[in-house]
């Protein structure tokens, strides 16, 4: 990859990734089974969390001022991000939990491509994946027919990036916790706390408590995944939204600067 452009890099990338991906396709259709029950688990998941919302407003009529269709939108907003994030970097749980603690990792180091990069590229299109993004659009769909909900041409246009900054967002906070195996040998734990509170993104904010809204708004800011964009979409409230760029940013600066750290200090075992 020497003597290539940054931009002449980033292409390289997309095609790589394109070909990885078309690799993934090829290799769930062989394995059919892998793929319908990682999606079907997901589905069964999300149908619990729907069922859940149904009973809750069957008690209240609204939940911090949102009416049901609107909890519903945001609850499939938030699968979105999270569908995208899954589909690409799953293995991210790999490295939080075997990679670093075995060894392993040593392995991509020895490629032409970045580590991560690398690492993540070993799955791609993760059945899981699949699942959360059919119902995701599924509900949103449903939802906004219910809501009869007209987005202006601005909107339509930000949709995309507000999806795939929630992703970033979303990735960046899996990185920074992986991260963390390269100090501590193994950080899955760190994983699955710090990804917990990503499914409270799926609930209005002005639900919480102020201490926990700040929590996920600045620290862990899965409020950017889901209920900020919502909150864009459905109210035209745009103060939080001027901050998504920055936040996206400051995210995934914060994750670079922790995997570098990591994989700078990486040894690997004597076994």
């Amino acid at each position: 990859m020497t003597g290539r452009s940054g931009l002449g890099t980033a292409l390289w990338y997309v095609r790589l990734t394109w070909f990885l991906s078309g690799v993934s396709l090829h290799r769930l259709a062989v394995y059919r089974a892998d793929f319908l029950i990682g999606a079907g688990s997901l589905v069964v998941r999300v149908a619990c969390q729907l069922a859940l919302l149904g009973i809750i407003f069957q008690q209240v009529p609204a939940l911090a001022g949102w009416s049901y269709h609107q909890v519903l939108f945001l609850t499939g907003f938030a699968l979105l991000p999270r569908a995208l994030d899954r589909l690409f970097t799953d293995q991210l749980w790999i490295l939080s939990r075997d990679l670093v603690r075995t060894g392993d990792f040593h392995r991509y180091l020895l490629r032409p491509t970045s580590p991560l990069y690398t690492l993540l590229s070993e799955r791609f299109l993760h059945p899981d994946g699949f699942g959360e993004l059919v119902i995701g659009l599924a509900v949103v769909g449903t939802a906004a027919a219910r809501l009869d909900l007209t987005l202006t041409p601005v909107q339509w246009l930000l949709l995309p990036l507000l999806v795939l900054c929630g992703a970033l967002i979303t990735t960046s906070i899996k990185v920074v916790f992986a991260a963390l195996s390269f100090w501590t040998t193994t950080s899955f734990a760190a994983v699955v706390a710090a990804s917990q509170p990503g499914d409270l993104s799926g609930y209005p904010l002005d639900l919480f408590h102020p201490s926990l809204r700040r929590l996920l708004t600045w620290l862990l800011p899965y409020a950017f995944t889901a209920y900020v964009p919502v909150s864009y979409l459905l109210f035209d409230r745009s103060d939080l939204l001027l901050w998504l760029p920055l936040v996206t940013a400051a995210a995934l600066t914060v994750a670079g600067v922790v995997w570098r750290r990591g994989v700078d200090r990486f040894e690997m075992t004597g076994s």
